[in-house]
């Protein structure tokens, strides 16, 4: 996701941009870290569920619960709008649509936000639903108060790889988009004089990467280019 675009060889300062074409680049990098959450939490998932994996117990339903939920928190972030959200930053049922063609794939996306809501409830317990009741005795009488519960079912594979495999092609799609915008911002900064770039806020240097991660698809098998 990082580009060597100046022809003088590796950088030895880096200047903070805090324009708005910048703000939107930074906005995307936060997105394509995002889906790559969301895709690391779809492995976590897909093994945790492999009941070949599991053991007699069966899975964790409180490792499944939790890598669960923040994979739709961070698929849902993606979709943020508002004044803060940043121009171009935010992805659009339209982005999901051309990333990955298919009849049933915004439905699928509409899921997946309603299923966000669901778990990100402040105030409704997303595991379990209570009832209380009266419990009779053989004459109709009331013999004493009855606590019942129904447990929600973990999450199933299906809507695991589902999410995966929308995530993988969104995040190929946003990953060319950083790509674009990067060059777009170099062509304007890059006659800059140097004087000028010495005004600007020092940031650290420092160049990380991280592979990719194994995106699980609906059909059961590897996402193309792992």
């Amino acid at each position: 996701m990082t580009a060597d675009l100046h022809p003088g060889g590796p950088p030895t300062a880096l200047r903070l941009l805090d324009g708005a074409a910048a703000g939107e680049l930074a906005g995307l990098c936060a997105t394509f870290e995002e889906l790559q959450t969301v895709l690391r939490c779809c492995e976590h998932l897909v093994a945790g569920l492999d009941p070949r994996r599991s053991g007699p117990g069966g899975p964790d339903g409180v490792s499944i619960e939790a890598a669960w939920t923040v994979a739709l928190l961070s698929y849902a972030r993606c979709f943020r709008t508002g004044p803060d959200s940043g121009a171009g930053v935010g992805l659009t049922e339209e982005d999901v649509a051309a990333a990955q063609p298919g009849a049933e794939v915004l439905e699928w996306h509409q899921i997946l936000m309603r299923l966000r809501d669901h778990y990100a409830d402040p105030q409704v317990n997303p595991r379990e639903h209570f009832s209380v009741g009266v419990a009779q005795d053989g004459f109709g009488a009331a013999s004493g108060v009855a606590i019942t519960s129904t447990r929600q079912p973990l999450v199933d594979e299906v809507t695991v790889r589902q999410l995966g495999a929308i995530a993988y092609a969104l995040s190929t799609a946003v990953d060319a988009r950083i790509a674009a915008r990067q060059e777009e911002l170099f062509a304007e900064v890059k006659d800059t004089p140097p004087a000028d770039l010495d005004r600007l806020e020092m940031l650290d240097l420092a160049v990380t990467e991280t592979p990719p991660p194994e995106a699980p698809n609906p059909e059961g098998e590897r996402a193309p280019g792992e």
